[in-house]
Protein backbone atom coordinates (compact mmCIF):
# COMPACT_ATOMS: atom_id res chain seq x y z
CA UNK A 1 0.00 0.00 0.00
CA UNK A 2 1.22 3.56 -0.96
CA UNK A 3 2.28 5.46 2.54
CA UNK A 4 0.03 8.03 3.53
CA UNK A 5 -3.13 6.00 2.82
CA UNK A 6 -4.80 3.71 5.40
CA UNK A 7 -7.39 0.82 5.02
CA UNK A 8 -11.26 2.10 4.87
CA UNK A 9 -14.65 1.62 4.54
CA UNK A 10 -16.30 3.56 2.19
CA UNK A 11 -19.02 5.23 3.96
CA UNK A 12 -22.41 4.44 3.24
CA UNK A 13 -23.43 8.15 1.82
CA UNK A 14 -19.86 8.20 0.18
CA UNK A 15 -20.65 10.03 -3.30
CA UNK A 16 -17.62 9.93 -5.64
CA UNK A 17 -16.82 13.97 -6.92
CA UNK A 18 -13.70 13.55 -9.03
CA UNK A 19 -10.21 11.33 -9.51
CA UNK A 20 -6.51 12.30 -9.20
CA UNK A 21 -5.67 12.68 -13.07
CA UNK A 22 -1.69 13.29 -12.33
CA UNK A 23 1.46 14.91 -10.06
CA UNK A 24 1.35 18.40 -10.01
CA UNK A 25 5.34 19.48 -9.37
CA UNK A 26 7.96 17.73 -7.51
CA UNK A 27 6.61 18.03 -3.92
CA UNK A 28 3.63 15.24 -3.64
CA UNK A 29 0.82 17.81 -5.13
CA UNK A 30 -1.31 15.91 -7.51
CA UNK A 31 -4.15 17.73 -10.08
CA UNK A 32 -7.87 17.02 -9.64
CA UNK A 33 -10.23 16.93 -12.37
CA UNK A 34 -13.35 17.05 -10.15
CA UNK A 35 -16.81 16.03 -11.43
CA UNK A 36 -18.55 18.99 -10.68
CA UNK A 37 -18.39 22.74 -11.78
CA UNK A 38 -18.16 23.92 -8.63
CA UNK A 39 -16.18 21.09 -6.51
CA UNK A 40 -17.38 22.61 -2.94
CA UNK A 41 -17.63 18.75 -1.19
CA UNK A 42 -13.36 18.26 -2.82
CA UNK A 43 -12.75 21.82 -0.82
CA UNK A 44 -14.78 21.11 2.53
CA UNK A 45 -13.69 17.41 3.20
CA UNK A 46 -10.41 17.18 4.97
CA UNK A 47 -10.89 12.78 4.33
CA UNK A 48 -10.87 11.47 0.58
CA UNK A 49 -11.86 7.78 0.32
CA UNK A 50 -10.37 6.75 -2.53
CA UNK A 51 -10.67 3.23 -4.80
CA UNK A 52 -8.11 2.21 -7.30
CA UNK A 53 -8.49 3.33 -11.20
CA UNK A 54 -10.56 1.24 -13.30
CA UNK A 55 -8.24 1.16 -15.90
CA UNK A 56 -4.43 0.94 -15.91
CA UNK A 57 -1.55 0.11 -13.28
CA UNK A 58 -3.54 -0.30 -9.59
CA UNK A 59 -1.23 1.13 -7.09
CA UNK A 60 -3.19 0.09 -4.10
CA UNK A 61 -6.17 -2.15 -4.08
CA UNK A 62 -9.47 -2.01 -1.81
CA UNK A 63 -10.53 1.35 -0.40
CA UNK A 64 -8.14 3.45 1.47
CA UNK A 65 -8.19 6.76 3.47
CA UNK A 66 -6.04 9.93 2.65
CA UNK A 67 -5.72 12.88 4.92
CA UNK A 68 -6.07 16.09 2.99
CA UNK A 69 -4.26 18.94 3.73
CA UNK A 70 -4.64 21.77 1.36
CA UNK A 71 -6.64 21.98 -1.68
CA UNK A 72 -6.82 25.11 -4.07
CA UNK A 73 -7.88 26.74 -7.50
CA UNK A 74 -4.61 26.85 -9.88
CA UNK A 75 -5.57 28.00 -13.44
CA UNK A 76 -8.02 26.39 -14.78
CA UNK A 77 -7.76 23.14 -12.94
CA UNK A 78 -7.57 22.03 -9.13
CA UNK A 79 -4.51 20.86 -7.16
CA UNK A 80 -4.11 19.30 -4.02
CA UNK A 81 -1.74 17.75 -1.33
CA UNK A 82 -1.68 15.05 0.86
CA UNK A 83 -0.54 13.83 4.48
CA UNK A 84 2.65 11.46 3.60
CA UNK A 85 2.20 12.40 0.04
CA UNK A 86 5.44 13.94 -0.32
CA UNK A 87 7.09 13.95 -3.52
CA UNK A 88 6.42 13.38 -6.96
CA UNK A 89 6.59 9.82 -7.23
CA UNK A 90 4.17 9.57 -4.51
CA UNK A 91 1.58 11.92 -6.40
CA UNK A 92 2.19 10.24 -9.41
CA UNK A 93 1.48 6.57 -8.09
CA UNK A 94 -2.28 8.34 -7.57
CA UNK A 95 -3.11 8.83 -10.84
CA UNK A 96 -6.48 7.35 -11.70
CA UNK A 97 -7.60 6.74 -7.71
CA UNK A 98 -11.28 7.76 -8.29
CA UNK A 99 -12.28 10.39 -5.13
CA UNK A 100 -15.42 9.99 -2.56
CA UNK A 101 -16.22 12.29 -0.04
CA UNK A 102 -18.81 10.82 2.77
CA UNK A 103 -22.40 12.86 1.87
CA UNK A 104 -22.21 14.45 5.35
CA UNK A 105 -19.38 16.71 4.68
CA UNK A 106 -20.80 18.61 1.79
CA UNK A 107 -21.21 22.11 3.13
CA UNK A 108 -24.98 23.08 3.34
CA UNK A 109 -26.49 24.31 0.12
CA UNK A 110 -28.37 27.74 -0.10
CA UNK A 111 -32.23 28.19 -0.12
CA UNK A 112 -33.16 26.62 -2.92
CA UNK A 113 -30.30 25.39 -4.01
CA UNK A 114 -30.08 21.28 -4.49
CA UNK A 115 -26.91 18.66 -4.77
CA UNK A 116 -27.94 16.75 -7.78
CA UNK A 117 -27.53 13.54 -5.93
CA UNK A 118 -30.03 14.51 -3.42
CA UNK A 119 -32.96 14.85 -6.11
CA UNK A 120 -31.32 11.63 -7.90
CA UNK A 121 -34.41 9.00 -6.51
CA UNK A 122 -36.99 11.56 -5.89
CA UNK A 123 -40.21 10.98 -6.94
CA UNK A 124 -42.30 13.74 -9.00
CA UNK A 125 -45.88 14.48 -8.97
CA UNK A 126 -47.67 17.13 -10.56
CA UNK A 127 -50.18 19.87 -9.12
CA UNK A 128 -53.20 17.23 -9.86
CA UNK A 129 -51.32 14.82 -7.57
CA UNK A 130 -50.54 12.73 -10.74
CA UNK A 131 -47.02 10.55 -10.58
CA UNK A 132 -44.88 11.41 -13.25
CA UNK A 133 -42.06 9.39 -12.45
CA UNK A 134 -38.74 9.12 -10.42
CA UNK A 135 -35.46 11.19 -11.18
CA UNK A 136 -33.02 9.39 -12.92
CA UNK A 137 -30.56 12.13 -13.22
CA UNK A 138 -30.20 15.51 -14.16
CA UNK A 139 -28.61 17.23 -17.59
CA UNK A 140 -27.30 20.42 -17.31
CA UNK A 141 -28.57 22.51 -20.67
CA UNK A 142 -26.22 25.12 -20.28
CA UNK A 143 -28.89 28.08 -19.38
CA UNK A 144 -30.95 25.34 -16.97
CA UNK A 145 -30.94 21.99 -15.73
CA UNK A 146 -33.35 19.43 -16.60
CA UNK A 147 -34.74 16.78 -14.84
CA UNK A 148 -34.36 13.07 -16.13
CA UNK A 149 -37.95 11.16 -14.66
CA UNK A 150 -37.78 7.06 -15.20
CA UNK A 151 -41.70 5.62 -15.79
CA UNK A 152 -43.20 2.98 -16.61
CA UNK A 153 -46.26 3.45 -19.50
CA UNK A 154 -47.93 -0.13 -20.60
CA UNK A 155 -45.46 -2.01 -18.74
CA UNK A 156 -42.50 -0.77 -20.69
CA UNK A 157 -40.02 1.91 -18.93
CA UNK A 158 -40.36 5.37 -20.57
CA UNK A 159 -38.19 8.85 -20.33
CA UNK A 160 -39.77 12.29 -19.38
CA UNK A 161 -37.97 15.44 -18.96
CA UNK A 162 -38.69 18.44 -16.95
CA UNK A 163 -36.43 21.39 -16.63
CA UNK A 164 -35.71 22.03 -13.37
CA UNK A 165 -36.43 26.16 -12.81
CA UNK A 166 -38.88 27.71 -10.62
CA UNK A 167 -41.39 28.36 -13.42
CA UNK A 168 -42.05 24.52 -13.61
CA UNK A 169 -41.22 23.42 -10.25
CA UNK A 170 -43.15 24.24 -7.30
CA UNK A 171 -41.73 22.41 -4.20
CA UNK A 172 -38.45 20.09 -3.40
CA UNK A 173 -38.73 18.14 -0.36
CA UNK A 174 -36.19 16.26 0.43
CA UNK A 175 -37.63 14.82 3.80
CA UNK A 176 -40.92 13.51 1.54
CA UNK A 177 -38.33 12.62 -1.25
CA UNK A 178 -40.91 14.62 -3.42
CA UNK A 179 -40.59 16.69 -6.07
CA UNK A 180 -44.24 18.28 -6.91
CA UNK A 181 -44.26 20.38 -10.64
CA UNK A 182 -46.49 22.50 -12.60
CA UNK A 183 -46.34 20.03 -15.27
CA UNK A 184 -48.99 17.81 -17.18
CA UNK A 185 -48.60 13.99 -18.04
CA UNK A 186 -49.04 14.03 -21.49
CA UNK A 187 -46.60 17.64 -22.27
Amino acid sequence: MLSGLEAAELPADAIEVGRISDAWGIKGWFKILPYSANPEALFSSKHWFLLPTEKGVKTFSGTVQMAVKEVKEHSDTVVACARDVDDRNAAEALRGARIFVSRASFPAAAQDEYYWVDLIGLNVVNRQDEDLGIVRELLSTGPQTVLVLEYQQDGKPQERMIPFVSAYVDEVDLAAKRIRVDWLADY
